[in-house]
């Protein structure tokens, strides 16, 4: 195997995952390449409830998922609602990470883009576009009084901005 090329303008602290893609060049063998392949995260919250999603898909105990104060706004929802189990925090030395105990009960959970506001009477509404039926899932919302589900909301009587939903 070839060793990649660092060059002077790349951060030697992002250090790219390499692909390996076997092409047939038409020896018998094939020819295998290496392709960089750099994780981009423009939208943390969207993957890592796809990271939940396609790990409850294949039966996964547990995952491991990037951390923010979001992240971990949302787990705590998600936890109260008894959709994940408990989570902790891992310090890396970077951003960390969050390693969530998954017990099955996630169907389907999606980032919603874009963030939608909701008002305080619109949550039907958005529970018809987003979820199977009424009472099934819920509705992750950022309010001003912190990240809730949609259900909590409406007891409250706040609107908020949309994040995704769970069922």
């Amino acid at each position: 195997m070839h060793q990649m090329r660092q060059h002077e303008r790349h951060n030697p602290q992002v250090q790219p995952h390499v692909l390996q893609a076997m092409l047939s060049r038409g020896s018998p063998n094939g020819w295998l390449q290496e392709i960089p392949v750099k994780k981009m995260r423009h939208d943390l919250l969207s993957d890592v409830l796809y990271v939940m999603n396609n790990a409850e898909k294949i039966g996964r105990n547990t995952c491991t998922v990037p951390a923010s104060k979001l992240v971990k706004n949302v787990l705590k929802v998600l936890q109260k609602e008894k959709y994940v189990g408990n989570f902790e925090f891992i310090d890396d030395g970077k951003s960390g990470h969050f390693t969530i105990e998954l017990i099955g009960r996630i169907n389907v959970s999606r980032s919603i883009k874009p963030r939608f506001f909701i008002k305080k009477g619109d949550f039907e509404k958005w529970e018809t576009r987003y979820l199977p039926s009424k009472g099934f899932g819920i509705l992750v919302i950022s309010t001003s009084n912190g990240v809730m589900s949609h259900s909590e909301a409406v007891g409250i009587g706040i609107g908020g901005r949309l994040l995704g939903y769970v069922y």
